[in-house]
């Protein structure tokens, strides 16, 4: 089974003002390695949430801030270390880079990863170069664009990764999830914990948001926490049932009438999900370290052999 074709060209970035002085940067069509961001204005500087992928995306993002405020961004916040939302770290120079620790950690470790290449169809990255946090914290900070609270909490336990963060504008009800709500794509946890992100979700919901800027796919409202939390459930009984069956997560994953969630983007996740959910059934701990390189290979498989689409 293939992953969900685009056959069509996609539609430009576009900003969304989701809250007064505050913005929504959406990137259609949200797959692989096309993320959104956002930005807070002030008036001493902007205050952004994640950079992009590529130098190309990072570059138009910025100009789409300069055509909206004259300030300079002063304060650049990562949500995780995957590099959709980090690699463009290094264009926002003389801004103070914040993240978790773990984010730090983990981009320090991996630098720009060779597997980019390997996995995905040819992406021009152009100029990138790894650019961590130098900024941290373990549970939290709380930033201000002028009055405008804006709280950073870490989730507290593996989600999509093991260092993920939210932004929070408890005035607004406004929240950007970062990669914990993808909007239109299939959610993905394989660095992280199902259970964990299950746990992350319910935790979100009580912050009673109207408004969410998801890390994936257009602005949304709450009812999307729980189209995710239907899929990872799903992911778990699925993982349940295939196990006690014998079969491999790839074996699970093209038996699997995906339903519902068939139209999602990337659905050959699925793959990735099933190995995490394998490794927790097996009583590793949320965010253990498996074997990537092999349920990324796995998700090739599922994808007919042949490299994942990526069109950032």
């Amino acid at each position: 089974m293939s992953s969900t074709r685009h056959d069509h060209a996609l539609p430009p970035a576009r900003v969304e003002e989701v809250s007064e002085g505050v913005f929504a940067y959406i990137q259609p069509d949200g797959s692989w390695w096309i993320n959104n961001t956002g930005f807070l204005t002030g008036s001493r500087g902007v205050i952004s949430v994640d950079s992009c992928s590529t130098e190309r995306r990072t570059l138009a993002y910025r100009e789409a801030i300069a055509m909206v405020t004259d300030r300079p961004v002063t304060t650049l916040v990562n949500t995780h270390h995957h590099g959709d939302h980090t690699f463009g770290n290094y264009a926002f120079h003389g801004a103070t880079i914040v993240g978790h620790e773990g984010t730090r950690e983990m981009i320090l470790a991996e630098g720009i990863p060779e597997y980019r290449h390997l996995a995905w169809t040819e992406v021009d990255w152009g100029a990138i170069e790894a650019c961590q946090p130098f900024l941290t914290y373990r549970d939290g900070v709380t930033l201000y664009a002028d009055d405008l609270r804006c709280e950073v909490r870490h989730v507290g336990v593996p989600a999509h990764t093991t260092n993920d963060s939210i932004v929070w504008l408890p005035e607004r009800s406004l929240l950007f999830s970062g990669d914990l709500v993808f909007n239109g794509g299939t959610p993905f946890v394989l660095m992280g914990s199902v259970a964990g992100s299950i746990e992350a979700l319910e935790g979100l919901k009580e912050l009673g948001a109207e408004t969410i800027v998801p890390g994936h796919g257009g602005v949304c409202g709450p009812e999307m926490i729980d189209v995710v939390l239907g899929y990872l459930r799903f992911v778990q009984r699925t993982a349940e049932a295939a196990r006690a069956a014998g079969l491999t997560p790839l074996e699970a994953g093209r038996e699997t009438d995906l339903g519902e969630y068939a139209g999602l983007l990337d659905r050959e996740r699925i793959v990735g999900n099933l190995h995490r959910a394998y490794a927790e059934l097996d009583g590793l701990p949320p965010g253990a370290p498996i074997d990537l390189s092999a349920a990324i290979m796995d998700m090739m498989a599922y994808n007919g052999g042949k490299p994942l689409t990526c069109l950032a």
